[in-house]
């Protein structure tokens, strides 16, 4: 038996036993959860890697043979013949030796601060739970996340709840709805780009319910207007200009390209299909005139038209802007270094450009002057010919045939260009290799012509002088006689004439084709009398045995002799015989080509195609497997509308970019894009421009800057300047002479004198007149090497290259231009004269209508008084001078009221979106 104080000492002995296992556990778990949780890749490891290693261990360098850009790589034994990671064993990974050594030479980063306490525990614990190098969120799959589980009655959709739940960690609060007038406004210039009025903005204003604002975002989702506004914005991506760039910079009709972004917009096309049309229409089954037309996006690349340049470095150079701009503007990724190396930062290997430039490397054209191949668009007096041509071809002949004529008569393709033409004797290329010139006696090569079932040649000459014979050999000036015709003199100093030449006796395969010409009534050996431009080789016409085959010829030449109304650049594929082979260039030099590639993606991007073509591209990135295209574009949508994107770094989702605060929210939208909303760009405007988040006001408080000063968390609405083309266009609306004509050629706003200087061809900026000066921005004249001055002013770009998001800035030459620029003076003069015939020529009343028809607010009585003390300083101040310049019609008055105006204009509640 146990005596009492036997027991209660054992009692105790337990209790203390107790108390220790309890605290060694409690301490243990602790430790355990502190060395032991996971460590993530993408957010804890490649920003210490990012900051401190990768410029000596990655893409560009790989010191010691060791990088750490890929897994495959870091493992590997370096130059020291041990592994620089050992998975789950760190203390025999080179790595962590080194960032752990004492030794100042040893010790990395090598002459530099040594990484913290912090970091060295992170890369020591990611190591030892097996170094996992997992990929960057943007690079995952777009899959539908968790909707936050937040309650508020601010919240009006989902978009609400992933906002709100990041305003409440911030412990910031949403702010109330702004007032009807602001929100109306708002959604004017977000969606059609300038403050227009109708009667859905009306009953909005009178009467603020959510019905009556879902009316009015439904008035301009299907305004005209809408198109404009959003084509806009997209040009700067596609580096949209009317020239092409480089010294010469000269002219290029691709203002049909310009259209078809706006007829897309305002029809709502899925964006999967509009990609698809841009990256490869001309591959589509029966490609339409749109189809061919859309593919101009990657022919808005620049052309070196300037004498003695290579034809081929400025086609790679067009090629690499093609790769770039791809991923940049569709699928918002840094990709341009891979051209001379392996990413530094994010997972794609340098062969990986050029697998993906192979996509591109096969279309036709080859930068000459005439930018072939090109749409050309016929008159509407050739329509008669066209149906019969088109109708004939449907009857008589197979779909396949058909498709190759209609084809050819509306691109002229697959033809060689005269700059294939090389082995000349007293020949040469004839303006800056545009077309190629022959003197008497002359002759020349084309190269690598595969002449199987090839029985005719269709060419475009100019004969410019009286006879003259042409002779075609095979393989050699001495080879077999293909071909020879005798060539009439054209009537006119320099006309075109298509011309058939019938081939005999040719061979299969491939052969080189050499060109005799010579002219005995020509003693001038150094004067040009023939001029090559294109050359078709093909097979017989088909159906020269049916009905109408004579009538069906004879539209065929006049076709293709007919100057077409215009014409646009555009993409044709080559075909087999004209077919490229692909290479890597050995640190992006296009003279120095190492291994032989396919057409391919990045291998972090699983797919199973089998590409081939562009169209296979274009298939794949608007797939719901690609990561990135939905992605980037409501990010694009959401900058368009807040000012800065749920990524700010619209040009890089990569491990360098800016990291999103609701990433979340970008993904919900993302995979809402694509499923719910059926990749339908409006309904997903609809969608957040219906949300309290877009509804908010932008009035701040103190303590909500203090917290937010940037509006990260988008507790107040947006407030941003406009854009460049925003303010021309609403200024020009509010004066009541915007031009609402839509479509056709650029035109010529005002523009100081001497802004223009081209010196090749001495074209000047004619000033446009009859109206066309006052139409809106996104038609005006783009010149590359001279953009249109006041736009650049307000932060728009050259377009020499994509440009996804606009710096804005804030510098006095703006207020210069507002102020003094004939645009905005004329403007404010025209304003002026509306205020005064609303106002029944009563000036201090025309004041308060300005105000009004500029803000949609009545003017306060403090801001009524500075601008009445404006109006009569200036009318005494013109009284006195008489100074007056025309367009006041020698009156004071006017003069002053256009001076208030130009002031009212210029005041930051106007040229803001609040």
């Amino acid at each position: 038996m146990i005596s009492v104080k036997t027991n209660s000492l054992f009692t105790l002995s337990i209790v203390f036993t107790l108390i220790v296992f309890v605290t060694v556990s409690i301490y243990s778990c602790n430790s355990l959860s502190l060395f032991s949780s996971k460590i993530s890749y993408s957010e804890q490891v490649k920003p210490i890697i990012n900051k401190n290693c990768i410029a000596c261990h990655g893409g560009v360098k790989k010191q010691g043979g060791f990088s750490l850009l890929f897994r495959e790589e870091a493992l590997v034994k370096g130059k020291s013949g041990k592994a620089g990671i050992v998975p789950g064993n760190a203390d025999a990974s080179v790595m962590y030796q080194r960032i752990t050594s004492t030794d100042a030479e040893e010790r990395m980063p090598h002459h530099k601060s040594p990484l913290s306490k912090s970091e060295i525990n992170i890369i020591k614990n990611w190591i030892n739970q097996g170094a996992e190098f997992e990929l960057h969120w943007s690079y995952k799959p777009v899959e539908k996340p968790n909707i936050p589980k937040v309650e508020d009655t601010w919240i009006v959709n989902d978009i609400d709840k992933y906002i709100l739940n990041k305003i409440q960690l911030a412990k910031l609060q949403p702010s109330p709805q702004t007032d009807p007038i602001t929100l109306a406004r708002r959604l004017a210039l977000d969606l059609v780009g300038f403050n227009i009025s109708n009667s859905e903005k009306k009953l909005f204003i009178k009467s603020p319910s959510d019905e009556n604002y879902q009316k009015y975002i439904e008035s301009l989702l299907n305004s005209p207007h809408f198109g404009e506004k959003w084509t806009s914005m997209w040009l700067d991506l596609a580096r949209y200009a009317d020239t092409k760039g480089y010294e010469r910079d000269g002219n290029r009709k691709v203002w049909k390209y310009r259209d078809y972004l706006i007829k897309s917009f305002n029809e709502d096309k899925p964006y999967n299909l509009f990609i698809k049309e841009q990256l490869a229409g001309d591959l589509f089954k029966n490609p339409t005139e749109d189809h061919y037309v859309a593919t101009a996006f990657h022919r808005n690349t620049m052309n070196n038209d300037e004498g003695g340049t290579s034809n081929e470095e400025f086609r790679s150079a067009a090629m690499v802007d093609r790769v770039n701009t791809t991923w940049e503007t569709l699928m918002g990724s840094t990709f341009a270094c891979v051209q001379c190396h392996s990413h530094p930062y994010d997972p794609f290997k340098h062969a990986d450009y050029y697998k993906f430039m192979s996509f591109f490397n096969n279309t036709r054209d080859e930068d000459v002057v005439d930018d072939y191949p090109v749409y050309r668009h016929y008159a509407k007096e050739d329509n008669e010919k066209l149906n019969f041509t088109k109708n004939w071809l449907t009857q008589n002949v197979s779909e396949e045939e058909k498709e190759r004529i209609i084809k050819f008569i509306y691109t002229t393709q697959p033809s060689y260009n005269s700059v294939s033409f090389d082995k000349t004797i007293n020949a040469d290329f004839s303006d800056t290799n545009k077309w190629f010139a022959f003197r008497s006696p002359s002759s020349t090569r084309l190269h690598n012509v595969d002449l199987t079932e090839k029985t005719t040649l269709i060419t475009r000459i100019s004969n410019r002088s009286p006879g003259g014979v042409l002779s075609l050999f095979q393989d050699s000036l001495k080879g077999k006689l293909i071909a020879t015709i005798k060539l009439k003199a054209t009537e006119k100093p320099a006309p075109w004439e298509i011309v058939e030449i019938k081939l005999q006796n040719v061979s299969s395969g491939i052969h080189d084709i050499y060109f005799k010409y010579s002219n005995h009534k020509t003693t001038d050996n150094t004067l040009t009398t023939l001029v090559i431009d294109w050359l078709y080789f093909s097979k017989d016409l088909p159906g020269i045995n049916k009905p109408g085959f004579s009538t069906f010829k004879g539209n065929l030449i006049s076709l293709l002799s007919t100057k077409p109304e215009t014409t646009t650049p555009i993409f044709i594929e080559n075909p087999n015989d004209f077919k490229r082979k692909n290479f890597v260039y050995e640190r992006g030099n296009f003279l120095q080509k190492s291994q032989e590639v396919k057409e391919g993606i990045p291998a972090i991007f699983k797919s199973n195609t089998e590409f081939k073509n562009r169209l296979d591209l274009a298939n794949w990135m608007t797939s719901n497997n690609n990561p990135l295209v939905a992605r980037t574009l409501v990010n694009r949508l959401w900058e368009q509308l807040f000012g800065t994107g749920l990524v700010e770094t619209l040009e890089d989702f990569g491990s360098q970019g800016s990291k999103p605060l609701n990433q979340e929210l970008l993904d919900y939208l993302a995979y809402s894009f694509m499923t719910t909303n059926k990749w339908s760009i409006k309904n997903t405007l609809k969608q957040i421009l219906t949300s309290a988040t877009y509804r908010q006001s932008s009035i701040f408080t103190e303590e909500a800057l203090a917290k937010d000063k940037f509006n990260v968390y988008l507790a107040r609405g947006p407030r941003v300047r406009l854009s460049a083309e925003q303010i021309r266009d609403q200024a020009l609306y509010i004066a009541g002479k915007l031009n609402t004509k839509m479509y056709g050629p650029p035109v010529m706003p005002f523009q100081p004198e001497g802004i223009w200087s081209s010196p090749y061809n001495g074209e000047k900026w004619l000033a446009s007149t009859d109206g066309d000066q006052y139409r809106r921005s996104v038609y005006t004249f783009w010149k590359r090497t001279s953009p249109y001055p006041s736009m650049i002013s307000f932060d728009g770009v050259g377009r020499e290259v994509c440009v996804s998001r606009r710096i804005r800035t804030n510098t006095p030459l703006q207020a210069f231009v507002t102020l003094n620029d004939t645009v905005y003076v004329d403007l404010a003069n025209k304003l002026a004269k509306r205020s005064l015939t609303l106002a029944k020529d009563k000036h201090f009343f025309a004041i308060k209508i300005a105000y009004k028809l500029a803000t949609d607010k009545s003017i306060s009585q403090q801001k009524f008084k500075v601008l009445q003390k404006l109006f009569v300083d200036a009318r005494k101040r013109y009284t006195i001078k008489k100074d007056l310049t025309i367009g006041f019609e020698n009156s004071p008055d006017l003069a002053s009221l256009t001076l208030v105006c130009n002031s009212i204009l210029n005041l930051d509640e106007v040229i803001t979106k609040n």
